[in-house]
């Protein structure tokens, strides 16, 4: 069950075949070190690519180029409708080159074309729309002041809101494009410049990206990538002096890390991490949607999701039927290569996640779960897991507790609506919730209650560009999207002006 390299068009086979460098000032370059990275498809476990290995010297000449750029006319001097105008060509020649995108996604991260091109290109192309709307609509206030201690003078104040530099952005394997550009959209848009660490094993799309970028005008020095191992070059680009901002999206483990290292030097930074995310159904939920809305919550992307609805709470009065329908739905699913037409579900992106993700089962089912569907991966090559369901579980098993991040789905009943909220709130994670009901009463009663950034309503893992997207407590600060995020990029400047 692997990818069949004859369905890749030729941009896309052009581009992964080639010899890749990092891009930095415009230019492709190697690792300073000569080292490089293999890169992997999936399906097979063959190697398809490499990439350079970067160095804490090349995260400095890459941040060195964004610091440069960001003061030099060519980008800082742009009125913010040239720089909306900017944008608004880079969407649209992405647009162009959606398939190709989606084919070098697929093949190098495994997940299916359909969702690669749906969420790594076409949410991609709006982001980089709504962000540009935002060029020219970023202003301060004027705000009536009366300073006591001089009755007699006069004074105008105002705010204005200013680009906060260079930014390190450091990106996952689980959604690559998608996630780089959510990062990338808010820096062009308020007039940052930007250093991105993609993901190791997934750095393809965000390095076509970067040509694309040139391609359409975005100075050099603007966008810069360097591909590497987060524990050297996004360490190193964590802790640079001239990075002004980081904005990492990944584990909880790492997320803290570089929480601790940028309050060193007081940077902001904005952190999207894990999740243990909960879907509860009430008794009175309409069922006809509710079970595969809740099968879909897990085995979306392949359960590689940080909001995916990994926890399942069904009222005790409809468990069987619930688990039942939940069952049917994961055992149908077809697994296969991403750019075959007939798959349902990919591989998961690594043999390490592979592993991580059958040794969850294990211990799930050591605790005493017990396993309803899946258990398993496939008798050939590639990185598939099949979907899994570990029904009766309980709040102290490992696989409750901890994010798995594949397409396992721990199940439990509830006897009232108490004890669902306790049920899911029991968690160290914050970023997802979804409760399915027909009474809009009971919504409005528990959604308040319900600790996480994001809560959603007989549906789940919905986004859009204009929501903000983010967690509580071990999930992170901060959002993506939104004009939340476009306010994250900048400093707030207040100025007093007397005017006698």
């Amino acid at each position: 069950m692997k990818n069949d390299l004859s369905l890749l068009g030729a941009e896309s086979r052009r581009f992964v075949f080639a010899e890749h460098g990092m891009f930095i000032d415009g230019m492709s370059a190697p690792a300073s070190s000569g080292g490089t990275i293999p890169v992997f498809d999936p399906s097979s476990g063959e190697q398809i690519a490499a990439v350079p290995e970067g160095t804490a010297e090349d995260v400095d000449r890459a941040v060195q180029a964004a610091k440069r750029a960001f003061g030099d006319p060519s980008w800082a001097g742009l009125k913010p409708a040239a720089r909306e105008r900017l944008i608004l060509k880079l969407a649209l020649v992405l647009e162009g080159h959606a398939q190709e995108f989606s084919e070098i996604e697929s093949l190098n991260s495994g997940r299916l074309l359909v969702n690669t091109r749906l969420f790594d290109v076409d949410l991609s192309v709006d982001c980089l729309r709504y962000m540009a709307g935002w060029t020219t609509k970023l202003h301060g206030k004027t705000i009536p002041v009366s300073v006591p201690y001089a009755p007699d003078m006069d004074f105008f104040a105002y705010t204005t809101r200013e680009p906060v530099g260079v930014v390190g952005a450091i990106t996952p394997w689980n959604v690559p494009l998608g996630q780089a550009i959510w990062k990338i959209a808010p820096v062009l848009a308020t007039g940052c410049t930007v250093v991105l660490k993609p993901a190791e094993n997934t750095p393809l799309t965000a390095l076509r990206f970067a040509l694309l970028a040139k391609e359409v005008g975005i100075p050099d020095g603007v966008i810069n990538v360097v591909t590497g191992y987060g524990a050297v070059a996004g360490a190193a680009l964590v802790a640079h002096p001239d990075v002004s901002k980081i904005s990492f999206t990944g584990s909880t483990d790492t997320g803290r890390a570089i929480g601790i290292e940028a309050a060193r030097s007081f940077k902001k930074c904005s952190l999207e991490l894990g999740g243990k995310s909960p879907v509860i159904i009430l008794d009175d939920a309409d069922l006809s949607q509710a079970i595969p809305g809740a099968a879909q919550a897990i085995l979306g992307n392949h359960g590689q999701n940080c909001c995916a609805g990994s926890r399942l709470f069904v009222h005790e009065s409809i468990y069987d039927e619930v688990l039942a329908g939940v069952a049917e739905i994961a055992s149908s699913v077809k697994l296969g290569p991403g750019l075959a037409p007939s798959s349902e579900m990919g591989p998961l992106v690594s043999s390490v996640q592979q592993q991580r993700v059958l040794g969850y089962i294990k211990s799930g089912i050591d605790e005493g779960a017990e396993v309803v569907v899946g258990n398993k991966s496939v008798d050939h090559p590639g990185f598939y897991v099949r979907p899994t369901i570990l029904a009766n579980v309980t709040p102290d098993m490992k696989a409750v507790r901890e994010e798995i991040f594949g397409p396992v789905l721990a199940v439990a009943s509830f006897k009232d609506t108490e004890e669902a909220i306790a049920r899911a709130n029991d968690t160290s994670f914050g970023l997802g919730a979804s409760v399915w009901t027909t009474n809009i009463n009971k919504v409005h009663r528990m959604v308040p209650r319900l600790e996480a950034g994001m809560t959603w309503v007989n549906t789940h893992n919905v986004l859009d560009i204009a929501v903000p997207f983010g967690g509580i407590k071990n999930s992170g600060i901060g959002v993506e999207l939104s004009e939340e995020a476009i306010l994250q990029h900048t400093n707030i400047k207040s100025t007093i002006v007397n005017v006698e």
